[in-house]
């Protein structure tokens, strides 16, 4: 069983569930919320927060959510999503670890209460991910029950992972269609279409309000510069997009059946952060549906079936125009290729050896206890023993169990025949003074086309690729293992990872590529 955390631990430790208490002077505080969320506003109420016997005055309260909440609130349960900000009458009040949001979700079509914390834990090997735990909610001294909480993405989230809060922040996702229509005056025509897709639709930024949400700038500019650039130049998209880490998200979404996301039919839940130097950086966001939840791919009106979830296609929206994140991406050949080698690292890290299986099991036994004495919970106990294993009815509908689900995609993608074939293999990487101003990276590579390095100057910005010389046999090698290498400037790079294209699929060193670059002192 986890503990109830103490103090000076990570908020976000996952091996301590955290105690919450709000305290608000208004007894009516569940009609004031939910008024203020009805009427589409995101105002809070002053509340005062404890947390393991530290107290913070003037927090502010408001509900969170749009499935989560409309459709809890009609079943007429009170456990409700909430975001909690800790500064806001107190400037600069945050908790240790310097986190000054609370987010707490109800676990909404999550019998197994673990879906958000074991796809943000799978996330978090590969991209810039948020933090996930648990949190028991009590609200003028009655326990509403326990959440997942999750680590905002905001200023600390940026400056952790990016080095800088400053930049512009995007938050992808749909506005509600009611105020969505009225904030542009009735333009029900920007509607249209596949959402947060990152669609280009014109110069006017009326169409692009409907669908982001700008968290710290109004120019609508450089997001319109993004989605044109990659509807017009997806080659050149490298210079003002982190293109590996978008890959990962694809991959990601797909694996794991993902599909409330950017991949599945609404085209949402993810953030975007143009840095400092104006290169965008996709953020997942939202994972209570992951592993299958969400039964809607976009590709027909219709949930798909076990056995469809399962054998989700890995190119699904390769040919759809309003996915151009996918479409024009992986019309690329070397990014189709590098996808591929993604999903394959995916596969061989976290599934094929069972390790995603064990940790759901290890989790669900830490907080078995917490979930048994929730009498809020939104389904039943006995549904939380089964639906890691096996598909349980949740209302009308269902919920596929995660190993039921992955036991079955594993294999369907391991027998996929690009799954099969041979990849190039990257032998040995090396890097050395050429002269005083320039570095020689080299590569020893086996089965290659071609091969490329992938470099930067600092951490955050373009990642610049170049094609590698191939200098000939790697000396007593055999012979389709050549020696390919590049001379950079000094000043030009400072991180770098390789790329071995074959005819049909490619590997890379890291293997996790952009996320674990290779740097040079």
């Amino acid at each position: 069983m986890l503990s109830v955390s103490v103090s000076g631990q990570d908020f976000y430790d996952l091996y301590s569930v955290k105690e919450i208490r709000i305290e608000f002077e208004q007894d009516n505080w569940a009609e004031i919320l939910t008024n203020l969320k009805n009427q589409g506003k995101k105002k809070r109420v002053t509340a005062t927060l404890k947390l393991n016997g530290i107290t913070y005055d003037s927090v502010g309260v408001r509900y969170k959510g749009n499935s989560s909440f409309y459709s809890v609130q009609r079943s007429g349960s009170s456990k409700l999503p909430f975001n909690i900000k800790l500064n806001y009458k107190i400037k600069g009040q945050k908790l240790p670890g310097k986190y000054n949001t609370i987010k707490l979700s109800n676990v909404f079509r999550d019998p197994t209460f673990i879906r958000e914390t074991l796809a943000y834990e799978v996330a978090r090997n590969y991209m810039h991910a948020s933090k996930c735990n648990y949190a028991r909610l009590y609200v003028n001294g009655k326990y509403v029950g326990l959440y997942n909480s999750v680590q905002s993405v905001d200023k600390s989230f940026l400056e952790e992972h990016y080095g800088s809060r400053k930049g512009q922040l995007i938050k992808c996702d749909p506005l509600d269609i009611k105020q969505a229509i009225n904030k542009t005056g009735g333009a029900k025509q920007c509607l249209e279409g596949d959402f947060s897709a990152l669609l280009y639709q014109g110069k006017d930024s009326i169409c692009y309000q409907n669908n982001y949400e700008l968290k710290n700038d109004n120019t609508w500019k450089p997001l319109i510069e993004l989605t044109k650039k990659l509807k017009d130049d997806p080659e050149n998209i490298h210079e003002v997009l982190d293109v590996d880490q978008c890959l990962w998200m694809l991959a990601f979404n797909n694996v794991l059946v993902n599909l409330d996301s950017y991949s599945g039919k609404l085209s949402h839940n993810f953030y975007l952060y143009q840095d400092t130097t104006g290169v965008f950086h996709p953020i997942v966001w939202d994972m209570n549906m992951a592993f299958g939840g969400f039964r809607y791919s976009g590709a027909s009106n219709k949930p798909m079936s076990n056995e469809e979830l399962m054998d989700l296609s890995l190119f699904m929206h390769y040919k759809n125009d309003k996915r151009p994140l996918i479409s024009k991406l992986l019309s690329v050949d070397l990014y189709r290729k590098m996808y591929l080698a993604h999903i394959k690292t995916m596969l061989k890290e976290q599934f094929e050896n069972g390790h995603y299986r064990t940790r759901a099991q290890q989790v669900q036994s830490s907080i078995d206890h917490y979930v048994k004495s929730d009498e809020q919970k939104l389904y039943p106990y006995d549904l939380f023993k089964q639906s890691l294993n096996q598909t349980v009815p949740v209302g009308k509908q269902s919920i596929i169990g995660i190993t039921e689900l992955m036991e079955g995609r594993v294999k369907k993608l391991l027998a996929h025949p690009l799954m099969l074939k041979d990849d190039p293999t990257i032998n040995l990487v090396n890097h050395k003074n050429a002269t005083d101003s320039t570095i020689v990276v080299q590569a020893r590579v086996e089965n290659a086309e071609r091969v490329f390095l992938f470099y930067q100057a600092e951490k955050i910005g373009v990642t610049h690729k170049v094609l590698m010389n191939d200098d000939g046999n790697a000396g007593d090698h055999t012979a389709d293992d050549k020696t390919f290498a590049i001379e950079i400037d000094k000043a030009k790079i400072k991180h770098y990872y390789i790329v071995a294209e074959g005819e049909k699929t490619a590997c890379l060193n890291p293997v996790k590529g952009g996320f674990a670059m290779l740097k040079i002192n």
